[in-house]
């Protein structure tokens, strides 16, 4: 418990997480800051590719096996089953319609890339390193949420299908392709090409992600001052509980692969964390009738802090207590 705490302490006070609180703090305040959605649209293409191509350089490293694509089918098999278990979840601690149920489940099956981002560069502070492949896992994680959520409507007896419109926006979502084309391009490339973008892709990489959490911030916390009405007491609480319930399956996934610690906290904070940029994309297509009032506030207004302050410092606790033990 002692090293959880600490870790969270250490976190709380890191750059990363001061940017976001300030970000929540001004959009409380009524602030008139904020970030030009061009410039938050380039520092997120700026993380994404940043991310995607360290990955794919560090798999160019450590080569293409079996617990690559072990990795890569229990990522995908995590993300078919957790909405089915939020789901429930909700239906029980909230009562929400099977509409809207099905929708908050979608966003917590697929994966926040921040936390992610966020979950190595703790890694980093902490002097540990994660599988290079897990960037991949991420990726693959996107999408398969969003079929489950689907299922599970037409199981209510809705006469909804997969079409062409929706499946485009699954399979060709812009944070999709560039993850995993800059994830491509530095397999392809390696070290040498790393070397060449050294100073643009590593150097600047903690910076951004500052200026991109205070935008996050500022989200979240306009999130929170607007949609505060539709978040019952079990809606919040399901927010910080299935976030603990997707770590517990990510970290029997992570051990049962024979991940690193590092790759084991990945793991788990990707099981734990909840869309805010695929899946309600995706939402408004396949199910327009859903309130984004709701799965959006949720899953960026109470996981995605819960998640950056307290969750990833336990994650990366237990992973290392499991795998050290």
């Amino acid at each position: 418990m002692e090293q959880i705490l600490t870790l969270a302490a250490s976190n709380l006070i890191s750059p990363i997480i001061l940017s976001f609180v300030l970000g929540v703090v001004a959009a409380l305040a009524r602030s008139d800051l904020s970030v030009p959605e061009a410039v938050a649209k380039g520092m997120s293409i700026y993380l994404l590719f940043a991310i995607g191509f360290k990955g794919g350089v560090s798999v160019a490293d450590y080569g293409v096996d079996g617990r690559l694509a072990l990795s890569l089918l229990a990522g995908i098999a995590l993300s078919f089953v957790l909405p089915i278990v939020a789901f429930g979840l909700l239906r029980l601690m909230s009562g929400l319609d099977r509409l809207d149920a099905a929708a908050v489940a979608a966003h917590y099956g697929s994966i926040s890339i921040v936390t992610f981002v966020a979950g190595t560069s703790m890694l980093e502070g902490a002097g540990l390193e994660a599988e290079g492949y897990m960037v991949a896992v991420a990726a693959a994680m996107e999408a398969p949420a969003i079929l489950s959520a689907l299922w599970l409507i037409s199981r209510g007896g809705d006469g909804r299908r997969m079409d062409s419109d929706l499946m485009r926006e699954i399979m060709f979502n812009g944070s999709i392709v560039l993850l995993v084309g800059a994830f491509l391009i530095g397999c392809a490339t390696g070290q040498e090409g790393l070397d060449k973008i050294d100073s643009f892709i590593v150097a600047p990489f903690q910076g951004v992600l500052c200026l991109f959490l205070l935008d996050m911030g500022l989200v979240a916390g306009r999130g929170l001052r607007q949609g505060g009405g539709v978040l019952k007491p079990g809606i919040l609480l399901f927010g910080v509980v299935m976030p603990l319930i997707g770590a517990c399956f990510g970290l029997a996934a992570g051990v049962g692969l024979g991940l690193s610690t590092g790759g084991v906290m990945l793991m788990m904070a990707l099981s734990a964390s909840a869309s805010y940029i695929a899946v309600p994309a995706a939402m408004r297509v396949a199910l327009p009738e859903a309130n984004p009032s709701i799965y959006l506030t949720l899953s960026l207004g109470v996981t995605f802090p819960f998640n950056l302050t307290l969750g990833l410092p336990l994650y990366l606790a237990i992973a290392a207590a499991v795998t050290r033990g």
